[in-house]
């Protein structure tokens, strides 16, 4: 039995583990643009890698994000619709959870440390999210981490004002700084040498093991933030020559809001 992870939160990942955390298959794919062409053939090469069919798994775990609208919805309607067809829960675990816990298995972060994670929210801006190291290893091997603050979606400059302007620490370092958001604005957000860049699916998968063992809720529902580039034009409905009965609505999208495409 087995659970399958997809991100496409950055680039379009897709890992398959057994129950217990073991990386069974996984495959990556950077193609930014082209989510829903790579992510069904990824997920087809990982269950034929490891011989399982889509009736073994358990679960299926998506990355919530944040990020752009177009890219994010692929992966969660994708997540959702494997998952009901084969009758198995959907885990959504934050992408930037999971490039956080990745982060200190690469870069040994101690306990106590504080980590910036960040990806690429276009518009010149990034999303974002603070988080203090727990534990080095935790439950199935996988680090502890909680969140202190976000996330949110700001500009570079603001978020490294606000983040990085005075040590909050107990030792007074500054956030260990990572992700391909901050890649974008060195100047104002420099990335730690080695740091991981975009979220990884196993990461993800085994987060969503260890909070499923430990009762956690798990929604699916996609962190956005901010609403999308494009807009239905506002509507002008005329009522009578009188001027009594003329209206005019708003266009305005309502339900979910989503980033950019």
């Amino acid at each position: 039995m087995a659970v399958l992870a997809l991100d496409t939160s950055a680039a379009v990942a897709v890992s398959l583990v057994s129950d217990d955390g073991t990386r069974l298959a996984s495959r990556t794919s950077d193609e930014r643009r082209r989510h829903a062409e790579s992510l069904a053939p990824l997920i087809e090469e990982v269950l034929a890698e490891a011989g399982i069919e889509p009736s073994g798994l358990t679960a299926v775990v998506a990355g919530t994000g944040p990020a752009p609208f177009t890219g994010l919805r692929v992966g969660l309607v994708t997540a959702r619709t494997l998952a009901l067809t084969i009758g198995v829960p959907v885990l959504g675990v934050p992408s930037l959870d999971a490039l956080a816990v990745q982060a200190v298995s690469d870069l040994g972060l101690r306990p106590g440390t504080e980590i910036l994670a960040t990806s690429d929210a276009r518009r010149k801006e990034v999303y974002w999210a603070r988080y203090r190291v727990i534990s080095h290893e935790g439950p199935h091997g996988v680090p502890v981490v909680e969140c202190l603050a976000g996330p949110d979606v700001d500009r570079a400059g603001f978020v490294a004002q606000a983040q990085l302007a005075a040590p909050d620490s107990a030792d007074g370092q500054l956030p260990v700084v990572v992700g391909e958001g901050a890649m974008l604005y060195p100047e104002f957000l420099p990335v730690a040498d080695d740091a991981p860049l975009v979220p990884d699916a196993t990461v993800l998968a085994r987060l969503a093991l260890v909070r499923r063992a430990a009762g956690e809720e798990q929604p699916s529902e996609p962190l956005y933030l901010r609403r999308p580039d494009v807009h239905e034009p506002a509507r002008v409905s005329t009522g009578s020559t009188t001027g009594v009965g003329s209206t005019t609505g708003s266009g305005s999208t309502s339900g979910p809001a989503g980033g950019a495409a």
